[in-house]
């Protein structure tokens, strides 16, 4: 392991390729979750890792997910037994020891109502607890998921006071982990990599690469230079058939986005069955900023070219809305959306339909000897670049990702004895205070005008805007209400926000 230890203030993301070294042990393509997480891996066994991404963190797929930490109770449903099992350990090691101040227990309801029978209520509750055998088996402590259990419908209409009330004999009540923000964690886990050595560069685009070494464009200047590196890692998701020759079937996972005030008083995620489907659910998941997020489909994306932003589509808004809406008194309608937003799985090809394919993972080696990592899913991103670390034969150290926090990591009693405004200790865990310190150092700017809401109801602050800019490579108002926040999967509140943003780069760069 790497002997300097992480630290704070060496935890920075830069853009373009200034002073970028051209020989490295490992060059990682991609930073989403799983390329920052090989570049976490190779950096804290001591090799020397420069990561690359042709635009920003967390900028393709790892930005497009329900913000949950799953267990693998849905895989475990389809008898993919090992990678339920896989998922409930990874989401232990994640809301237990590397992340617990970016994850909390996120409660799962499954409403009792007449469009659900008794024997398929039986099985819900068989799968349920089947679900927590895994969990037990991947010694996660119950405090920090409870068992699930039969609740009445009075405590049902508790938690989901806006539920149809026909017909309602009361809820299923499971738990499993949710992400802040899943962006955030690969931001979190990208400075964690570069506190521990590794050189973490955006808008660094490698337009062609080998075993040894890659060519690289400052998508910045237009500069361009060759890193040689003893093994290269392809961790780009859906695009890696840009690089090497790896046959992949995307398919499109689509939310939607609501205003609290839609379905008030939403305490838990409300699991929703679709119509003709024995285990196929809708979830409506309370987010911390105030809106819902409403979720998810499995479509095969047609198209032969890879969008940078996948686009939801209208048949798939109406379908997510017409599930939904069955299962609550008030009407769901076209004009509630306030935005949606759709990624890409990359799921290897074999054959089927692609909400049935594994969410196994692959690590497969070029015959230019790139090593490719694909496949899987953000909660098993760790033991994915555990695995693809493993490939290059080049660590001789053992990974030491599982007792590795990441940055602003702690006890969860310690994080909530911290004097620190709680939003910045949600996103950021122990180094709340060193956000706001940095931002008052770099801004001059007070800590009340610093922390106030960026809009009347935007929680996001200056503060964590500034941090974007000083720490976390945010170089425009896309990366900052994009992927430091997700203030803009709300286009109102984007232009809202965009003023803010604005001037957090002004502050930032002085």
């Amino acid at each position: 392991m790497n002997d300097t230890g992480p630290r704070s203030a060496s935890g920075r993301i830069r853009a373009g390729l200034a002073d970028l070294p051209t020989e490295a042990d490992l060059v990682v393509i991609g930073l989403g979750v799983t390329g920052a997480g090989v570049a976490l891996d190779g950096a804290t066994r001591g090799l020397r890792v420069v990561a690359l991404d042709a635009h920003d963190v967390a900028f393709g797929t790892s930005r497009w997910s329900s913000k949950l930490v799953h267990g693998g109770l849905r895989y475990l449903a389809k008898l993919q037994v090992g990678v339920a099992h896989e998922s409930a350990v990874e989401r232990g090691i994640l809301m237990e020891t590397t992340a617990p101040h970016l994850t909390h227990a996120n409660p799962m309801l499954l409403p009792l109502m007449s469009s659900v029978s008794r024997p398929q209520a039986a099985l819900a509750r068989a799968g349920f607890l089947a679900g927590d055998v895994l969990r037990r088996g991947a010694r996660t402590d119950r405090a920090t998921l409870p068992p699930p259990r039969r609740i009445s419908r009075a405590e049902t209409l508790a938690l989901a006071p806006g539920l149809r009330v026909a017909g309602l004999r009361g809820g299923l009540l499971s738990w499993d982990g949710q992400l802040e923000d899943d962006a955030r964690l690969v931001t979190c886990i990208a400075r964690t990599a570069a506190a521990y050595g590794a050189e973490v560069r955006t808008r660094a685009r490698v337009v062609s690469a080998t075993g040894h070494a890659v060519t690289v464009r400052d998508e910045l200047t237009g500069e361009t230079r060759t890193v040689a590196a003893r093994a290269v890692i392809n961790a780009t998701g859906v695009w890696a058939g840009s690089l090497v020759d790896v046959k992949l079937r995307p398919s499109r996972g689509t939310h939607l986005v609501l205003r609290a005030d839609t379905l008030p008083g939403l305490r838990a995620t409300v699991t929703v069955p679709v119509p003709d489907s024995v285990n196929r659910f809708l979830m409506v998941l309370p987010q911390p900023d105030g809106t819902y997020y409403v979720g998810l489909t499995d479509e095969p994306l047609d198209d032969e070219t890879i969008p940078d932003v996948p686009e939801p589509t209208e048949s798939e808004i109406g379908f997510l809305l017409d599930v939904v809406a069955a299962a609550f008194e008030r009407p769901l309608r076209r004009s509630d959306v306030v935005g949606a937003f759709a990624g890409l799985r990359p799921l290897l090809d074999a054959g089927g339909s692609t909400a049935d394919l594994s969410r196994e993972h692959a690590v497969l080696t070029s015959e230019t000897g790139v090593i490719t990592v694909v496949g899987g899913k953000l909660t098993t991103y760790r033991q994915m670049a555990e695995d693809a670390v493993d490939a290059t034969g080049l660590a001789p150290e053992r990974c030491v990702t599982k007792e590795t926090p990441l940055l602003g990591a702690a006890d969860r009693q310690l994080l909530a004895a911290l004097e620190a405004p709680g939003r910045l200790v949600r996103r950021f865990g122990t180094e709340a205070g060193y956000v706001l310190a940095d931002a008052v150092a770099v801004t001059g700017l007070s800590e009340e005008e610093l922390l106030a809401p960026v809009a009347p109801h935007l929680p996001t602050t200056l503060a964590e805007l500034v941090f974007g800019v000083t720490h976390e490579g945010a170089v425009d108002v896309d990366d900052l209400l994009d992927r430091r926040t997700r203030i803009g999967l709300v286009p109102a509140d984007r232009e809202l926000a965009r003023p803010a943003a604005e001037r957090a780069l002004a502050l930032g760069r002085r």
